[in-house]
């Protein structure tokens, strides 16, 4: 059955998703709408791209994802769809959809070029009609005018040599947990057969932990959680409010020379 998810700025509070649901459903009854977020910060595109670049990838091949993040974007933004890693994505180029994936898309086309209508509302009135179409198996191409490329924001990335990863905190999650941007695979490299040192906001620590059961309430976790990355939390705590870090707060592991 084909699957089409919703991540959004606009909360739960008021009629905005119920809307954009019933527009997709009135098209075509038979999808799957699934809710990734409707939490996102308001305009928060950082927030919106970290969420869904890591999670897409779990929705099968095929699914439809309709991004209303800033949706009226800025002046000259456009409405887009676009075909990316087999997955189809719907919103405005305000450059989210440029962070969630290094790959090159397969296809970009612009939407509402053709007899455009004006609305302060496009996650109905524009993304809702081309995602129900794309999870209904309307070509990509039918949608709109072909163009040959979309805004590619810089993501931060690590620094690393044989001395040093630099990074940061690139998301802080409801529990206060501090995402960074430290891969696995890179800390193992450099790592083999060194002492290091992790150091945020004064702290430095020697151990990443296995679990968060390897500590006891109240400490400090560092672990490198399902997505691969560098995450530092307190166990049965806040680690945001009690470090005191926040998003873009360095985070360094120093390697011992040997």
């Amino acid at each position: 059955m084909a699957i089409v998810t919703l991540l959004t700025d606009s909360g739960t509070s008021d009629h905005y998703v119920a809307a954009i649901k019933a527009k997709i459903l009135g098209i075509n009854p038979g999808l799957t709408l699934v809710d990734i977020s409707h939490q996102i910060a308001a305009c928060d595109i950082a927030h919106g791209a970290f969420v869904l670049r890591s999670v897409f990838r779990d929705f099968p091949v095929g699914t439809v994802h309709l991004v209303g993040v800033d949706a009226t974007g800025n002046r000259d933004d456009l409405f887009i769809a676009l075909q990316m890693e087999d997955h189809f994505f719907v919103g405005v180029d305000n450059g989210l959809l440029g962070l969630i994936s290094e790959k090159t898309p397969q296809q970009v086309v612009q939407l509402n070029s053709v007899n455009p209508i004006k609305t302060t509302f496009p996650e109905k009135d524009v993304f809702a009609p081309a995602a129900a179409k794309l999870a209904s198996n309307v070509a990509i191409t039918t949608l709109g005018k072909p163009l040959t490329n979309f805004k590619k924001m810089t993501d931060r990335h690590v620094k690393a040599n044989k001395r040093l990863i630099a990074g940061h905190v690139i998301r802080v999650d409801h529990f206060g947990n501090l995402i960074t941007n430290i891969p696995k695979e890179v800390f193992d490299v450099l790592s083999a057969g060194k002492m290091f040192t992790v150091q945020f906001g004064g702290e430095k620590f020697r151990r990443i932990h296995k679990s968060y059961f390897d500590a006891e309430p109240g400490d400090c976790v560092l672990i490198f959680n399902s997505m691969g990355f560098l995450e530092i939390g307190m166990y049965k705590g806040n680690a945001s409010e009690l470090l005191g870090l926040k998003y873009d707060s360095p985070v360094n592991i120093l390697f011992d020379e040997t």
